[in-house]
């Protein structure tokens, strides 16, 4: 009797340590949204203390954006050979004290360097974060649950809205990055209480009875390339195909208009510093309340569809927002765009982890999504381009057109639920 009580509080427990996972997960990816928005925030201050040019000040979002490509890419293949948790520590480590050291940058270069370095950290959290969090969530309400994990990103650019309200006027943009350094308390927490989800230990269990079945029979037995089992199977290197170009077009729209938003704003509109914060933390709400429904949606109706709504409907809305705002009507319009662009991200993670099994999941959604970081990398960059020869605007149209792209993909060859991460 003692040992069937014993056996069904250590199964209740397990089945509840999903909510623990979330909450650690969920910090992590504040901390990573944070962390991204400071850069936005401190680009005018940095064009005026290094003497950056348009292009220049864009590069350094492009700068970011590939170390995070690089980051996820290796974080996907770490997530797949050391275990979730572990990458996640140490990526949180590695960005914390990389933002940290920013501060302490003299140069147009130094901050390019560290900045590149610090993001291999922010890369590879995203997916580390979502592999680990699709292991743990129960099945029916998973995307629900994922997306209120993306959410954690538009949190995090609230608070950075918020410090970069209060620091940037008094303290400045070094400051900003200093307190960049607390999330380090995270991950000494995080490695402390939160263990590796059953579908990875299985998947390395089944590798070691595979090798020990080689030895037993005398082969030599290599470890076969993460990458090369996905391109050897021909529906993941399809999904792979798909997935890195979606990722792409939708990474290009996002980031570019992410990262030039609030110099839009204060630049082209001519709002001040309070003005535009208040506004884009209007945007921000609006978009967690989108990453939200959407996953509830897509648990309910279906992952493609809730995503290429909500790609196609920022693609529409990105041209209304540059030819028709005004003093008088931006604000909704920023909280119509924010609710329709959080939604392919509260939809992302679930649909792309369902596409692939998990002995290959973190590497193929790592590899995929971060090989569309290159969309990510060029925008900011061409934004910076196209502001130079016209307006940050005309560079808002070119964005919507990758929205465009990005929904189409989906909607025509992506099914879902191919997969599901509490069983395969």
């Amino acid at each position: 009797m003692d040992a069937a009580v014993h056996a069904s509080a250590t199964a209740h427990a397990k089945s509840n340590t999903w909510v623990l996972v979330f909450i650690f997960c969920f910090l992590g990816l504040l901390i990573d949204g944070a962390d991204l928005m400071l850069l936005s925030y401190s680009l005018n201050s940095l064009k005026a203390e290094f003497g950056l040019t348009h292009v220049e000040a864009g590069s350094l979002g492009s700068f970011t954006l590939a170390g995070m490509a690089i980051g996820g890419i290796f974080g996907g293949w770490a997530c797949d050979r050391f275990g979730r948790v572990k990458t996640v520590v140490w990526s949180i480590l590695l960005f914390s004290i990389g933002t940290a050291a920013l501060g302490l940058t003299h140069s147009y270069w130094q901050f390019a360097t560290v900045r590149f370095l610090a993001s291999l950290g922010i890369g590879a959290l995203y997916v580390a974060c979502n592999t680990l969090m699709s292991e743990y969530v129960p099945t029916r309400y998973r995307t629900t649950v994922l997306g209120t994990l993306q959410a954690g990103w538009s949190v995090g650019y609230i608070v950075a809205t918020l410090l970069a309200g209060w620091i940037l006027p008094i303290h400045g943009w070094r400051w900003l990055f200093y307190i960049a350094i607390i999330p380090v308390i995270l991950a000494l927490v995080m490695q402390r209480f939160v263990q590796e989800p059953q579908a990875w230990i299985n998947a390395q269990a089944e590798r070691a009875k595979e090798k020990l079945a080689g030895i037993r029979h005398g082969a030599v037995v290599k470890r076969e390339s993460m990458y090369k089992q996905i391109f050897s199977d021909p529906q993941a290197r399809r999904m792979f195909f798909c997935w890195a170009l979606t990722a792409g077009f939708l990474q290009f729209g996002y980031y570019g208009v992410n990262n030039w938003m609030p110099t839009y704003l204060e630049s082209e509109l001519g709002m001040s510093l309070k003005s535009m914060t208040g506004y884009m933390v209007g945007t921000y709400t609006a978009m967690i309340l989108g990453k939200i429904l959407a996953g509830m949606a897509a648990d309910r109706i279906g992952r493609r569809s809730v995503f290429a709504f909500g790609a196609l409907g920022t693609a529409i809305f990105l041209p209304v927002i540059v030819l028709f705002q005004s003093q008088e009507n931006i604000l909704w319009m920023l909280v119509v765009f924010g609710f329709l662009y959080g939604i392919p991200y509260g939809v992302n993670a679930t649909y792309m982890t369902e596409s692939f099994e998990a002995k290959l999941r973190g590497s193929a959604v790592g590899g995929a999504y971060n090989i569309g970081r290159v969309g990510a990398a060029i925008a900011p960059a061409a934004i910076g381009f196209l502001a130079s020869h016209g307006s940050i605007g005309v560079g808002f149209l070119v964005m919507g057109a990758a929205y465009l792209i990005c929904g189409v993909i989906p909607a025509l060859f992506i099914r879902d639920k191919q997969f599901d991460p509490q069983k395969q």
